[in-house]
């Protein structure tokens, strides 16, 4: 398998200008904060919600796509993701107005106070991406049973994944293709494999609404993409500056020379 010529368009990190290496490793440093920032996004948006917040787990994402089945999604929550925002004794209120059946005159005398301080720098309407909680109407609906995901915010943020994180896998993809990796067609796979699951990860939201086993697709597809990212950004960087030049890359240059001499 190590047998098999190199691409006469295939050139090695070390047969690339510097100022192209300097180029992508700004790029893969700028790609892996951005990665790892994601990653505590995912955390802090999905674990909780079960009521263990030290970790995320398969029920926390049942959870976030098809709902508790029980608690409204004000009290998911307050219970799941939110519940470090708020005092522990105005946590409690909360929730108790909800199940209580959230009347409106404790909503004004003792809720809305709370919300008012706590929770309107983020949710107060501006930012269409966040829950409304700015009055009385608008905290009612999400006091409502909770569903998990509604389709159109599935759809929303289907959407944003996949041309987001298409285009990082192929700045990524052509970084590494400058990669000497054998056998080709292990290269060839961890190139694709990310497309492959984010494919499967976007498809298993709406899949897990009906099934939720599909949770589990949606860990691994997740994991095997940060697996791919963490392959391609190591091996890319240690062959560039690292590593010494592949035997195969230093004798198709002796030939060269040797054929223009």
């Amino acid at each position: 398998m190590t047998d098999v010529p190199l691409h006469r368009h295939y050139r090695h990190y070390s047969e690339l200008p510097y100022s192209l290496r300097a180029l992508y490793t700004a790029v893969l440093v700028m790609l892996s904060l951005g990665y790892l920032f994601a990653l505590i996004y995912l955390f802090h948006t999905y674990a909780g919600r079960d009521g263990d917040p030290t970790g995320m787990s398969y029920q926390d994402l049942v959870i976030a796509y098809t709902g508790s089945g029980e608690a409204s999604r004000l009290e998911s929550a307050l219970r799941g993701p939110m519940s470090t925002m708020l005092p522990a004794d105005e946590l409690a209120s909360l929730i108790a107005w909800v199940q209580n059946g959230a009347e409106r005159p404790v909503y004004e005398m003792t809720i809305r106070p709370v919300l008012d301080e706590r929770c309107m720098t983020c949710h107060d309407g501006s930012n269409p991406h966040l829950v409304n909680l700015n009055g009385y109407d608008n905290l009612m609906k999400v006091t409502a049973q909770d569903t998990g995901t509604d389709i159109f915010t599935l759809v929303r943020v289907s959407h944003i994944h996949l041309f987001g994180l298409s285009f990082i896998f192929f700045i990524l993809g052509s970084i590494f293709s400058h990669a000497y990796v054998r056998p080709i067609w292990f290269k060839c796979t961890v190139v694709v494999m990310p497309f492959i699951a984010l494919m499967a990860d976007v498809s298993s939201w709406y899949f897990t609404k009906l099934y939720h086993p599909f949770a589990w697709v949606v860990m691994a597809a997740g994991a095997t993409m940060g697996l791919s990212f963490a392959f391609m950004w190591t091996v890319s960087m240690y062959q560039m500056w690292v590593s010494p030049k592949p035997a195969k890359v230093a004798e198709r240059e002796r030939i060269d020379s040797h054929g223009v001499g």
